[in-house]
């Protein structure tokens, strides 16, 4: 087993090590759950994208990151997906945005 020690930053970031990126093969986008178990311990595991990705699977490299599927939609796509993430922010902030009301419609 390989244990490796990093310490907390003000922010409450830190790096996962490279060994242990490389071992696990944690990439860059991935998306990491973390789960407190009962004895204090934290698990931390890449998590899927899609609920579904079976269905999607036979089109998609098996490592395809958040950013790969945005870089494959149009610029308009992209945009609307930008408007649609930005209301549903501004709603969990409790924020008004100035084309909230001109996109719900």
């Amino acid at each position: 087993m390989l244990k490796i020690y990093r310490v907390l930053g003000k922010k409450g970031r830190i790096t996962i090590p490279f060994e242990i990126r490389q071992r696990i093969g944690f990439k860059y986008n991935d998306v990491l759950s973390f789960t407190q178990q009962d004895d204090g311990s934290v698990v931390v595991r890449r998590e899927k994208i899609c609920d579904n990705c079976n269905e999607f699977a036979e089109g998609f490299e098996e490592n395809y990151t958040l950013e790969d599927f945005l870089d494959s939609l149009s610029e308009e796509e992209q945009r609307d997906a930008l408007v649609h993430l930005s209301l549903m922010w501004a709603e969990k902030q409790n924020v008004s945005l100035p084309f909230a009301s001109a996109k719900k419609k």
